[in-house]
């Protein structure tokens, strides 16, 4: 069996010269180290080599890496994509087709410029329960202000996704990410997007993703284009009628780039799965899927669709430095 470092990236971009500087990113100077420290200490390989150490048994270097990138932002063009076609390195882009084609700004991303706009967190607060206050009044059944406090506002360092964000910020993401239904949750981002960022979103949507035309680019350069759902969606909470849906519209779009429909990749956004999912992108084709679980992937069968992988901050951001545990791990197992 072989085994293979996965990498997520997200936001990459000169943090300080854009108009955000607040928003939470990978620093370019710092992307860069990182993938010179990992020259030093991993073998990078394609999404191929991974599909062929699954299913037909070809070894990988243990010091395997695989570099991916989620939510399809135009810094992957601009700031990604030519260090890795500098070094000859492939990189797994996946797209949400709402953004990328139609120009609509993904929930998760409104909420992360939000925070990254309100100067006063505490009247964010403020300007929520407002917003709570007033859907209450109008009929909907939603929990006290208090008790959603008590419930959410959990300490960032319980869980690793949320080590680096206050109590408020948790509160605040995990109240518009998950906790209230879909629609109240999308008519408050949309208006405290509206609030904080901007009244066009087709306008931002085109700044922050990426075009059709530097897609095109990118594959050309052997990049490899993945599933990221057609609205990027919590996909365990939706039927199965909704979930095949939102695999086959995004796979529709993403032929145009190159896509196998035989020989395809998912990226399971937010994480979120279940095993009708799972049936549905076997049924359609689907090779490998990745999760946001933490850990070395294992290559065999029965793993291919609940992949692991790091996040960017589990490895260092200076080429120089000594491995650190997770990179300590796979070299101890290459020799």
């Amino acid at each position: 069996m072989s085994i293979c470092t996965v990498i997520s990236y997200h936001y990459v971009r000169k943090v300080f010269e854009t108009r955000f500087p607040r928003i939470k990113a990978l620093n370019l100077s710092s992307f860069r180290e990182q993938i010179a420290y990992m020259k030093r200490f991993y073998i990078f390989v394609t999404a191929q080599d991974c599909i062929d150490a699954i299913y037909t048994k070809k070894k990988l270097p243990r010091n395997a890496a695989l570099l991916t990138f989620d939510d399809g932002y135009s810094d992957h063009y601009m700031n990604v994509f030519p260090i890795l076609d500098d070094a000859g390195i492939q990189g797994c882009f996946f797209l949400p087709v709402s953004a990328v084609r139609d120009g609509r700004v993904l929930d998760v991303n409104k909420i992360h410029f939000i925070l990254a706009s309100v100067k006063n967190i505490d009247q964010l607060q403020l300007d929520i329960f407002d917003i709570l206050n007033r859907l209450r009044s109008e009929g909907y059944t939603i929990a006290s202000n208090d008790d959603l406090y008590q419930k959410l506002a959990i300490d960032g360092k319980c869980a690793e996704y949320l080590s680096f964000d206050s109590s408020q910020v948790v509160f605040i993401k995990q109240l518009l990410q998950r906790e209230l239904t879909q629609d109240i949750r999308s008519s408050i981002i949309d208006e405290l997007f509206k609030r904080y960022v901007t009244n066009n979103e087709l306008a931002f949507a085109r700044e922050l993703y990426l075009s059709e035309d530097q897609i095109h680019t990118m594959v050309r350069h052997g990049m490899i284009v993945g599933n990221h759902g057609y609205e990027n969606r919590w996909m365990n909470t939706l039927s199965a009628i909704e979930q095949k849906k939102e695999v086959e519209s995004s796979n529709e779009f993403l032929q145009k780039f190159g896509m196998n429909l035989d020989n395809w990749l998912m990226c399971y956004p937010y994480g979120a799965y279940d095993a009708s999912l799972q049936s549905i992108c076997t049924e359609n084709g689907c090779s490998l899927a990745f999760t946001t679980e933490v850990g070395i992937a294992e290559l065999k069968k029965e793993n291919a669709l609940t992949l692991p992988r790091l996040d960017t901050i589990h490895l260092p951001v200076h080429a120089n430095e000594k491995p650190n545990s997770w990179t300590q791990r796979v070299l101890d197992l290459a020799y």
